[in-house]
């Protein structure tokens, strides 16, 4: 006996009826068949129509939600031969991984814009955000501080305050800029030389100098004086570079706290710093950087004002690096901050498709 003809098969639904009830198309439904994840009740024999039964809605209805969330067809028959309880636990485990997949294109999406637009740089599978920004203190008659980022090359300097400090940083930086052009193959080698070209350029200058050089996942850390190298990782902001002061030679024989060190009088005392003499060498480092990494380096006019826990929180915000340079300059001068203050910002994204890297 075919639908419609009699007995319980009376109660069926059309595929029109059971599409509109469940949201589903006649196509979708056609579909859901053709794959064994939601048969009909009932085909009739002679004109194949397909009927549905009344308790089958609750399971259509859930196909249905699990495709507005683009969830698999594979994954949408796993979920539904699952207990309640289970499925719900699936369909989480699901969201997150979309979420956490959302993310990471929206970070490559912000690289091309920034890579499109002069602001961003790819080296093999991995790629950086950069942006750069100095300002000169409100009580300052002249700007001391240099921030530059490039493709390769984030640096940071602070020219010693008085006639030539603004040269000083400036020369220094512009010696390192020829690294942006040339082969990396001894990374730390051809930073430590362009360093010792910017001591010559120095001159009778004097100026602290931090900066970090790409090659793929290698970066080359170049450091002097009391600018700053942080890197937020995973949520834990560490800092790369030591500051080359009087008050934390102190610090590190005992003598002081890093509370009584934050007001000492003496803080910015250098111990070290880049001067033509070439009589201080500078720190010299390979790290390893990994896609999600966030590198900020800056000048002691932002960390004298922004402690390291506003530091880690602008930092972990979700604004690309303009935003948050810019936020982190803000709060500096908004807690009374007199100095000039440098910085740059550099974030490290991943550039390979998701499913190279789950190969």
């Amino acid at each position: 006996m075919g639908p419609g003809r009699g007995g319980g098969v009376r109660e069926l639904l059309t595929i029109g009826a059971f599409a509109r009830a469940a949201r589903l198309s006649p196509k979708a439904l056609r579909l859901y068949d053709e794959l064994g994840l939601l048969p009909p009740a009932a085909v009739d024999g002679e004109s194949g129509y397909r009927f549905y039964g009344p308790d089958q809605l609750e399971k259509a209805r859930l196909i249905a939600w699990l495709r507005r969330l683009g969830m698999p067809l594979a994954s949408i028959r796993q979920v539904c031969d699952l207990p309640a309880a289970e499925a719900a636990v699936a369909i989480g485990t699901y969201w997150e991984r979309v979420l956490a997949e959302t993310a990471d294109r929206g970070r490559l999406a912000g690289f091309l814009v920034d890579h499109l637009s002069g602001r961003g740089s790819a080296m093999g599978n991995l790629g950086i955000r950069y942006a750069a920004r100095s300002e000169a203190g409100p009580v300052r008659d002249s700007n001391e501080d240099i921030a530059y980022a490039g493709p390769r090359l984030i640096a940071v300097a602070d020219g010693m305050r008085g006639p030539g400090g603004d040269r000083a940083s400036a020369v220094a930086v512009d010696a390192l800029k020829p690294l942006e052009t040339v082969p990396a193959d001894d990374l730390l080698g051809a930073l430590a030389e362009a360093v010792r070209d910017a001591q010559k350029a120095v001159g009778d200058g004097v100026t602290t100098l931090t900066a970090l050089y790409w090659s793929g996942s290698r970066l080359a850390l170049a450091h002097i004086g009391d600018t700053r190298a942080y890197r937020l990782r995973d949520g834990e902001l560490s800092l790369i570079t030591v500051d080359h002061t009087y008050v934390r030679s102190l610090v590190d024989q005992g003598q002081l706290t890093e509370d009584e060190a934050a007001v000492h009088p003496q803080r910015s005392l250098l111990v070290k710093a880049l001067t033509g003499t070439g009589d201080t060498t500078p720190d010299l480092s390979l790290h390893e950087a990994a896609a999600g990494d966030r590198y900020l380096l800056c000048s002691d006019g932002l960390t004298a004002a922004v402690p390291a826990n506003d530091l880690r929180e602008v930092l972990s915000g979700p604004g690309d690096p303009r935003q948050t340079l810019d936020e982190l300059i803000t709060r500096a001068y908004d807690a009374g901050a007199e100095d000039n203050v440098a910085g740059v910002i550099a974030d490290v994204v991943h550039l390979e498709p998701a499913d190279s890297r789950k190969a």
